[in-house]
């Protein structure tokens, strides 16, 4: 356990140090929010695949899979996969050309102050659960690793500081650079630890036909109208729920050019659909190597059961590869997300109650960075005990109903106007709201009505007569 923590403690120096390395390259604000549009095509695949690659892919979506098998992980990493893949083929070079600071800038062009200000803020809230399941992780490694010396809440904090740390300086750059050193000790980690259960469970082929023969393997739901709604609305939540979020618009707008931009997002979306697989692979091995453990996890907190298998069934040299491949998903994720509402919260929002200059900008992005990341923080150590998987999903569900239709309708409808958006983004947020309050015994899922609802307000409000004082609000 000694050569085990100080290998871990080694590489979040490492990682830190990298940051801090690239705070160098930071001078404006958009060098901090985007890397100053500069990255080659490796790094932006890096930087996309870890988008995604973080707690609730390693952690939660395994938990998630031993218990309800593939049906029950749609959203992610089937729906997330399919998000930065549909970025790369349909937003990418558009977005690309307007040469935009954040995705919020899209709704202020394209529409109108009041449609940006409400999006953005859409947006900001939905990171409070994508972030603070990460600082959860991060929480939980450290806790399990020190086999109970840190406890969960002190191992929150001391996981948000570290991600602080370099986030804070570097920006955008540090976390590029981190991503491109982390997805490699990522993919690494995770095919050696693959290998070695493998091996402990009598082969691969062994533990997918024992899954399979348990009906783990089952994807489509039952061919009734409960199921396929809450299958459907499963899926929509991160495939177009995450499309507008400004953590995959600033790894995909920080390339060098709009091909490298598209190709990037396709790339690194289609690199994290097949590792993604790998985590569930040795959870459900578990399952055969160590059934007595594994029954008692799965029944007390099935997030517990991978980490918990390889401090117990694998060398020390796999536990090293396997736990920093693991920070190293977490801290990646957790950088980026740190920094992307932040960056939202002061230039579409701050900004316009404040004009600034841009090292004004830069440098109250930085003390935002710092406020987002105690509000995040709080909120995780107040939610202990909930999934990872819930909270990430959860957090999507916003943007879904407030962000995408206003998106994806101003791009490809040339009829879509600032009274369309506004219908949209109220509808579909007052429709969800009132379906989570009161639709509770609805077959229909709350996120799937807001965002029906967004694409009528969309249709109606933009083909009613406009008046000409909200058609020139700007």
């Amino acid at each position: 356990m000694n050569t085990l923590m100080a290998f871990v403690g080694l590489y979040l120096l490492i990682s830190v140090a990298l940051g801090l390395y690239a705070a160098r390259r930071v001078k404006t604000a958009g060098d901090y929010a985007n890397a100053g549009r500069s990255l080659p095509l490796p790094v932006v695949i890096a930087t996309v695949f870890a988008t995604w690659f973080g707690s609730e892919t390693v952690l939660g979506i395994p938990a998630r899979f031993a218990e309800h098998g593939l049906g029950g992980v749609v959203e992610d990493p089937f729906g997330a996969s399919l998000c930065l893949i549909f970025v790369g083929l349909f937003f990418a070079r558009r977005l690309y050309r307007m040469n935009l600071l954040t995705i919020g800038d899209y709704y202020k062009q394209r529409y109108n102050r009041p449609v940006e200000i409400m999006v953005s803020l859409c947006i900001v809230i939905s990171y409070l659960g994508w972030v603070s399941a990460q600082i959860t992780a991060m929480g939980l490694v450290f806790n399990v690793l020190t086999n109970g010396t840190i406890s969960l809440s002190a191992g929150m904090i001391l996981g948000a500081a570290i991600v602080l740390t370099y986030t804070l300086f570097g920006g955008m750059w540090a976390v590029a650079l981190t991503d491109s050193f982390q997805m490699t000790l990522i993919i690494a980690g995770m095919l050696y630890i693959a290998w070695v259960i493998a091996g402990d469970a009598g082969g691969a082929q062994v533990v997918i036909t024992h899954a399979a023969n348990a009906g783990k393997l089952d994807f489509l739901p039952e061919l009734s109208l409960p199921t396929v709604l809450a299958f459907v609305g499963a899926a929509v939540t991160i495939m177009f729920g995450s499309i507008p979020q400004q953590d995959v618009f600033q790894r995909v707008m920080s390339a060098r050019s709009e091909n490298v931009a598209a190709s990037g997002a396709v790339v690194g979306g289609s690199l994290y659909f097949v590792i993604a697989f790998i985590p569930m692979f040795l959870v459900y091995a578990a399952q055969l190597i160590d059934p007595a453990m594994f029954a008692s996890l799965i029944e007390d907190d099935p997030q517990k059961i991978l980490p918990t298998l390889i401090l117990t069934h694998t060398p020390v040299f796999a536990q090293i590869l396997f736990f920093g491949a693991l920070l190293s998903a977490i801290m990646s994720t957790a950088s980026g997300t740190l920094l992307a509402p932040s960056i939202t919260l002061t230039e579409n929002i701050i900004r316009e109650i404040r004009p600034m200059s841009d090292r004004q900008l830069l440098l109250t992005t930085r003390i935002v960075v710092v406020c987002f990341t105690i509000v995040v923080t709080t909120f995780a150590l107040v939610s202990q005990g909930m999934p990872i998987y819930e909270m990430v999903g959860n957090s999507y569900k916003v943007p879904l109903v407030g962000a995408f239709i206003p998106l994806v309708m101003g791009l490809y409808w040339k009829r879509s106007n600032t009274q369309g958006a506004l219908c949209s983004v109220i509808g579909g947020l007052g429709s969800w709201l009132l379906m989570e309050v009161f639709g509770s015994e609805s077959i229909w899922p709350p996120q799937l009505v807001g965002l029906l609802v967004a694409f009528l307000g969309m249709i109606a409000g933009s083909l009613l007569p406009q008046p000409k004082k909200l058609a020139h609000w700007a």
